[in-house]
């Protein structure tokens, strides 16, 4: 099925179910302890920045591991996740509350030492969820994924495809908002392309598994 307007703002119902019945914003704590641990670090003093590799940050629910991480200069290394952009590069896998991100590469925005925004890209980069209701596992991929934990968005930008596990979408731009369970996709942003959606309609009744006695 093809969708064209001048502004698809109404693809609500199709994909509600990549989010939880229940989603609510979670407390993102900049006092919890930030943890940092890497197979081998350079740091140059000069500029204070530096290069990890084989890294693990964590703190509360979220984490990020990658082949190596560099975080940009700054004026002590106590400062590092105060307000600052780290690059990931390789098997990059972000754990966040909304779900996953897997990319070849990030750049991760911390904002008074938490999480605050990433962009990752990839061939393609991906992003996955369980979903709470239905238990199946819900996906989506671009080449460029834009996370804005703040405002609880993900953004697939360019090659966008996204599936609730029956369902799918696909268009060069795509927007999940996480909360208001709604996906997006406006005119503007999709290159003069179509909107493509594919519903795979439930088995007949009589075709249903029946319930054990």
């Amino acid at each position: 099925m093809a969708v064209s307007s001048r502004k698809l703002l109404a693809l609500v119902a199709l994909l509600a179910q990549l989010a939880p019945a229940n989603a609510a914003p979670v407390a993102r704590d900049a006092r919890a302890p930030i943890l940092l641990d890497a197979q081998s670090t350079s740091i140059d003093l000069k500029t204070n920045s530096a290069v990890f590799s084989k890294i693990r940050i964590s703190q509360g629910a979220m984490s990020i591991t990658a082949d190596q991480g560099q975080a940009s200069q700054q004026r002590s290394a106590d400062l590092y996740f105060e307000n600052n952009v780290w690059t990931f590069r390789g098997n990059v896998k972000i754990t966040v509350e909304q779900g996953l991100l897997l990319s070849d590469d990030a750049q991760i925005t911390f904002v008074n030492s938490v999480l605050s925004k990433a962009v990752v890209n990839g061939k393609p980069a991906s992003f996955e969820q369980t979903v709470a209701k239905t238990g199946k596992l819900a996906k989506g991929d671009a080449e460029t994924i834009d996370y804005d934990a703040a405002k609880h968005l993900v953004r697939f930008l360019k090659n966008a495809y996204l599936s609730n596990g029956d369902n799918e979408i696909r268009g060069q731009s795509l927007k999940y908002d996480v909360l208001a369970q709604k996906v997006i996709a406006e005119a503007e942003e999709q290159n003069s392309q179509r909107v493509r959606i594919t519903i795979t309609p439930p088995p007949p009744k009589s075709q249903q598994p029946k319930p054990n006695p």
